[in-house]
């Protein structure tokens, strides 16, 4: 007999199968949740019929700055990409680790539970996609910006897709630009100053992806486990229907066009 508090070989032989049996249910129910959730991916991929100039939308895996994207915008877009067809393939221009052109399943699949929305350009507007997909290439190869300025050394996502658009219309907006100070950036400030090494840049302009969603410009045409967010109405703000803005993507101030004609605006070739 076993002396009291100890326990015999048997039992914990029994104490370990419990434990063996526990860990293959959990790995089963595990692999089980994992296969849905590709195949239901997969699904929503060949649902998706995509067009070149979609914008998509969605929530990357969790981590401490895209809490703060999407805390700080108040949204769970926190990255975006636009969709282009390369020598047959579809593939999504984007800025992640830098910009590049990334194949279409490849991003899609990278979205948190594989969620993605899909946004397109208005018949009217579609005509500027040829050259909005060619100004994205001018970008291929620069880093990330995880500061989000609107400078051209280095690109975040929405300032891509933001950018290319720009330079493709002679310098008209896509989505409108917010200060960082009007945004919920204090329960994030710890991790801000971090990234900046300094004070939090309240007065900085940026494009952030739910902005860009709401272009007027755009309309939804597909979702898979993400909600939409729909686009302005036709009384937005002059310089969110795509009004002329400055190279550093700034909304023009149209009393001074004729003393800036012709500076600060790309044109196409």
């Amino acid at each position: 007999m076993a002396a009291p508090g100890m326990t015999t070989p048997a039992v914990r032989g029994r104490r370990l199968q419990r434990i063996a049996g526990a860990a293959a249910l959990l790995g089963v129910l595990c692999a089980a949740a994992f296969g849905w959730r590709w195949w239901s991916t997969q699904a929503a991929c060949l649902r998706y019929e995509p067009a070149e100039g979609d914008v998509i939308f969605q929530s990357l895996p969790h981590g401490p700055i895209v809490w703060a994207i999407e805390g700080v915008t108040g949204s769970p877009y926190s990255h975006c990409g636009i969709v282009a067809k390369q020598d047959g393939r579809w593939i999504v221009y984007e800025a992640y680790e830098e910009v590049s052109a990334t194949p279409l399943r490849t991003f899609l699949f990278r979205g948190r539970g594989g969620g993605f929305a899909v946004y397109r350009l208005r018949s009217p507007y579609r005509e500027h996609i040829p050259r909005t997909l060619e100004c994205c290439t001018a970008y291929l190869g620069r880093p990330y910006d995880i500061r989000y300025r609107l400078d051209d050394e280095t690109i975040y996502c929405s300032e891509l897709v933001y950018k290319a658009y720009r330079d493709a219309t002679h310098g008209q907006q896509l989505g409108r630009l917010v200060r960082f100070g009007d945004m919920n950036w204090r329960p994030y400030e710890t991790l801000i100053e971090q990234v900046e090494g300094g004070a939090v840049p309240v007065d900085r302009e940026m494009i952030t992806p739910v902005d860009l969603a709401k272009a007027p410009q755009l309309e939804p045409v597909f979702s898979y486990q993400l909600r939409v967010e729909q686009p302005e109405e036709a009384d937005a703000p002059p310089h969110s229907k795509g009004a002329p803005v400055t190279r550093d993507g700034r909304p023009r101030d149209r009393s001074q066009e004729d003393h800036v004609a012709g500076e600060d605006r790309p044109h196409a070739e």
